[in-house]
């Protein structure tokens, strides 16, 4: 008996890869094994960086924070453990949107915080 191929399977195996490597630079994106070896480090990439994004916001959120607070006189540490001790329960995505689109919003934030 003849040894069978999938054929159908093993072209849209192949297919997928060159697709998703389209865009790449050379032959990165017409010779299937060097291809299949940029898409899976692409996508190694695109796994760690979906974390990765997560903790940039933080940090952009913290700057802005941080800048605005010391605008009021005081600092991210201090601005962040009076809203504790007042039971004021923002979000650092909150904060730094009062901050940069309504600062005189997040000013009264900073004085309700520190009056308590």
């Amino acid at each position: 008996m003849p040894r069978t191929r999938n054929r159908v399977a093993s072209r849209r195996r192949r297919k997928k890869i060159l697709r998703m490597a389209k865009g790449y630079w050379g032959g990165r994106s017409k010779i299937y094994t060097v291809a299949k070896h940029a898409v899976e480090k692409g996508l190694q990439y695109a796994y760690r960086d979906r974390r990765k994004r997560k903790q940039q916001f933080r940090r952009l959120w913290i700057s802005r924070i941080n800048a605005a607070a010391r605008l009021n006189g005081t600092t991210y540490g201090r601005l962040m453990h009076a809203l504790d001790k007042a039971g004021i329960s923002l979000n650092r995505k909150a904060l730094a949107d009062l901050a940069m689109h309504d600062p005189a919003a997040f000013t009264r934030v900073v004085q309700v915080a520190n009056d308590v």
